[in-house]
């Protein structure tokens, strides 16, 4: 589980027992109002006082690299081998950062584990080949092609289905679709997808 900055109160989360918690810079802060040590923090640490750090192990980065602190602290969590990522951080803050954090879930480096994220009040869930997703009837989720148009999708159990579908890059088709059932069926036969829950949570 990794940790990421921003404003505002922390969201809600539950913690599986004995994942590896890892904050990214300003994670750090976050992780504490939720009142959680982490096992590691990841950095240049310009968003984080000296003395929070104090007795957490840290990889420390200089400021000037070719990375976000979340890419550098996800690359860490990655080498642990997971079958699961789960980023946890808000989504107000500096556009451009939520915006690289999104891009970045997309990459090939994440295709052999689960990724989810609770970016603030959101639930994310990248979607790659099938995943079948929880949610309350009538719960809004929007779907979205990453890193390039996904193709082949098709969805059970949302109010407008997709059958062999593909959404584009440059299309907001699968935005505010709902669910019809408690769990939906989301598959995508090329291609990487985003489902976003505006109020959802982790499990």
């Amino acid at each position: 589980m990794v940790f990421a900055g921003g404003p505002g109160p922390p969201p809600r989360i539950s913690i599986p027992s004995g994942a590896t918690l890892i904050a990214a810079d300003g994670g750090l802060e976050l992780a504490a109002g939720l009142g959680l040590e982490v096992d590691l923090a990841v950095g240049d640490f310009d968003s984080v006082s000296e003395s929070k750090l104090e007795g957490v192990p840290s990889d420390r980065y200089p400021t000037a690299k070719d990375a976000t602190d979340l890419e550098l602290a996800l690359a860490v969590g990655l080498r642990l081998g997971p079958r699961r990522l789960v980023i946890v951080g808000s989504a107000g803050g500096r556009l451009d950062h939520l915006l690289g954090a999104l891009l970045l879930l997309a990459a090939d480096a994440f295709r052999d584990c689960v990724v989810d994220g609770q970016l603030g009040p959101a639930a994310v869930h990248v979607v790659r080949g099938t995943r079948e997703l929880e949610g309350e009837p009538g719960e809004l989720i929007s779907l979205f092609a990453l890193g390039g148009d996904a193709h082949g999708v098709v969805t059970e159990g949302l109010v407008y289905s997709l059958r062999g579908e593909t959404l584009t890059v440059a299309s907001t088709r699968g935005v505010s679709n709902e669910f019809a059932e408690a769990v939906a069926r989301i598959s995508v036969r090329e291609g990487v997808l985003l489902a976003v829950r505006p109020e959802g949570t982790l499990s």
